[in-house]
This record gives C-alpha cells, sequence and structure tokens, in this order.
C-alpha cells in the first residue's frame, strides 16, 4: 500500500511543475488547433501531419531558441510532462481500441501484423548496430517506431530502453519522414498495379494497416483508395498497436541480458536472475486493462470522445515537452546513419511486408 501511495503521488503535479505544464499545455492545444486548422484550409491533404510532429516540431524550434532563457523555471514541469504525462497518454490510448476491432478482420491480419513487427524490428536492430554502427538505442528505438505505431511507439519505448532526448527525436524524425512518404506513395503504388494480382481489396487493406508507421498516415493512405481499403487498413493497424504493450515486456526482458546489468560479473545471467531484473512497463499493462474495460463494459459515446480527446492533448504535451529539450546540435552529431537507416526499413516494408502479406494470404486461401 505504501508503494501505491508513492507511486500515485509520483503522478500527482506540485506548485513546482506548474509554470512547465502552464506552457507545455498551451503549446499542445496550439499544436492540435493547428492540426485540425490545417485538415480544413487543406481540405484534408495533409491531415497525415499529426499534431504529434506539430508538436515536436514546435518545441525543437522553441527549444533552440526561446526556451533555454527560461529552462531555470519550466524544466521540473517539462520533465513531468515527458516522464509521467508521457505514460499516462500510453495508458489512455486503450480508450482508442477494443477486441471487437481484431474479430473484424480476423486471424490473417493478427498474423500479418505479427510477423512484419518482428521481422521489422530484427531486422533494423541488426542493420543498425552491425552494418551501420547507429547507437544501440538510436536503433531500437527506430525498430520500434518503425514496427509499431510510429512517434507513439518511440515514447513508449524510452521508458524502458532510457535513451537520450536526443536519440527519440531522431527517431521520431526518421518515422515520421517515412511514414509521410508512405502515406503519399502508397495510393500509387495501388494505381499502379502493385501487388494486386495477389491481394484483394480487404487483403491491400491489412498490408497497408501492417506496413505504415503512423495511424493518420494509414488513415489517409487507405481511404485514398476506397472506404473499404481505409477501414480494413486502420483496424490491421489498431492490432499492432495493441502489440505494443507484449513487445514492451519482451523488450525489456531482452536488455537485461548485458552483464552489466548485475553485480556478479563472472558469469552469464540465469533467466531466473533475467527475469527478476526485467523493468516491468506497469503503464502497458494498464494500457491493456483499459482495451479490456473499453471492449466489455457500456460507455456512453460522450465520455469514449472526451477520453480520446484528453489522450490526444497528453501526447501531444509529452511530443511538445519532449521537442523544447531537444538540441540540435546532438542532432547533428548522429550524422545520416539513423536517416539512412530509416530508408532501408521503409524499402522493406513496401517490399518484404509486401511479400508477408502474400504468403499469409496465401496460406488462408488454402484453408
Amino acid at each position: 500500500m505504501h508503494a501505491l501511495a508513492q507511486t500515485i503521488d509520483h503522478y500527482c503535479p506540485t506548485n513546482r511543475h506548474l509554470a512547465g505544464l502552464v506552457v507545455v499545455l498551451v503549446g499542445s492545444l496550439f499544436c492540435l488547433w493547428l492540426d485540425t486548422s490545417l485538415d480544413t484550409w487543406t481540405a484534408g491533404r495533409v491531415v497525415g501531419l499529426s499534431s504529434l510532429t506539430l508538436a515536436i516540431l514546435l518545441g525543437m524550434i522553441l527549444g533552440n531558441t526561446v526556451y533555454p532563457s527560461v529552462a531555470d523555471h519550466l524544466s521540473v514541469g517539462v520533465g513531468f510532462a515527458k516522464g509521467q504525462i508521457l505514460r499516462l497518454a500510453i495508458m489512455f490510448y486503450g480508450f482508442k481500441l477494443t477486441l471487437t476491432q481484431v474479430s473484424g478482420v480476423g486471424m490473417p491480419a493478427v498474423m500479418t501484423d505479427a510477423l512484419v513487427l518482428t521481422s521489422t524490428f530484427l531486422l533494423t536492430y541488426w542493420i543498425g548496430t552491425r552494418w551501420l554502427k547507429v547507437d544501440r538505442q538510436t536503433t531500437l528505438l527506430i525498430g520500434s517506431g518503425a514496427s509499431i505505431c510510429g512517434a507513439a511507439a518511440v515514447i513508449a519505448s524510452e521508458p524502458v530502453i532510457k535513451a537520450e532526448v536526443h536519440k527519440v527525436t531522431i527517431a521520431v524524425a526518421t518515422v515520421v519522414v517515412f511514414g509521410t512518404v508512405a502515406m503519399i506513395l502508397y495510393p500509387l503504388l495501388h494505381h499502379l498495379g502493385w501487388l494486386q494480382p495477389w491481394l484483394s481489396t480487404e487483403q491491400y487493406g491489412i498490408y497497408i494497416g501492417s506496413t505504415i508507421h503512423e495511424v493518420a498516415q494509414v488513415v489517409v493512405a487507405g481511404n485514398a483508395i476506397s472506404t473499404d481499403v481505409g477501414n480494413t487498413a486502420v483496424v490491421t493497424k489498431m492490432i499492432r498497436v495493441m502489440m505494443l504493450a507484449p513487445f514492451l515486456l519482451i523488450l525489456s526482458f531482452a536488455l537485461t541480458k548485458n552483464k552489466s546489468d548485475y553485480t556478479d560479473h563472472t558469469k552469464q545471467p540465469s533467466i531466473v536472475n533475467r527475469l527478476k531484473a526485467v523493468q516491468v512497463p506497469w503503464f502497458a499493462f494498464i494500457f491493456i486493462a483499459i482495451v479490456l474495460l473499453h471492449t466489455w463494459v457500456p460507455m456512453s459515446a460522450s465520455f469514449e470522445r472526451g477520453m480520446v480527446m484528453l489522450d490526444d492533448v497528453l501526447l501531444t504535451m509529452a511530443m511538445f515537452a519532449l521537442g523544447l529539450t531537444t538540441h540540435l546540435s546532438a542532432i547533428k552529431q548522429a550524422g545520416i546513419k539513423p536517416l539512412i537507416l530509416g530508408a532501408i526499413i521503409f524499402v522493406w516494408l513496401i517490399v518484404g511486408g509486401g511479400s508477408i502479406n502474400i504468403l499469409v494470404s496465401l496460406m488462408y486461401s488454402r484453408f
């Protein structure tokens, strides 16, 4: 009970957090308004940009100009937004999902998502660390974003990986850049007949949902082809998002393999010791609990809209705070290698992800 009380207290802001939280909240609300306004002004042509992208961009601009002069007064609240508010946002993301969505597209979508996620993450890690020599934390973050759900997966993985701020920003930048390109490219590829001899309309929606980075980008790419493709793509993407929690647990377990995590350096840690050392991403399990709650407990439409809106604000606040604390000099030092890694994985998602979709569809067509 004492530990629970300490945890709850840890998530209650104090007067020291107030100034920084107000600035982050105002910035996030502006980005949400700008995202909606851009959608209206351009008749929906740039909706895939998302408020998260706008928040980190605006945050970086301010973080490298105005923010350093007032950082002493705001840093505590900004840090609270990057930490506690981020975790709350991941938990509340469950109000956007239900298990009913999974049954709507069936096992082919689930299997495709699992295979694309696993292959993409492992390929990213191998190419990034072995070939391009990108640092381990940046590689893990890029792999998380590309294989699951873009920026949201990157910032959800950060507490497990314990990455530096500028590395999180680099990873977010790669998934935003190539996810935006995918949003434009996939409808063009469909128009040119890419994969159409092997994939039906519904299967093409699964292809889009299992290989494009961000949820907003999936919405745009799918609906640019047809409403049916768009609906299937979004549900498939949401199944990918549901895989975030088990992914974080497995990632935490894998990271304990390093001997430096233990006091006894004489031998490789046993499975039992590694399990004890796992830093359980408890917020991910609350996320799953909320998904189950959202599935089985009747909720009014107004309550659901309110929770979705709250989650959008919290996620945007976390991204804005991340941008404020990102220094361009640190990103410059990272060089072009993370961008090359992102480009290689982008090609893999189109070609390799397409091959996985074809194989799964052929397998299920025989049953």
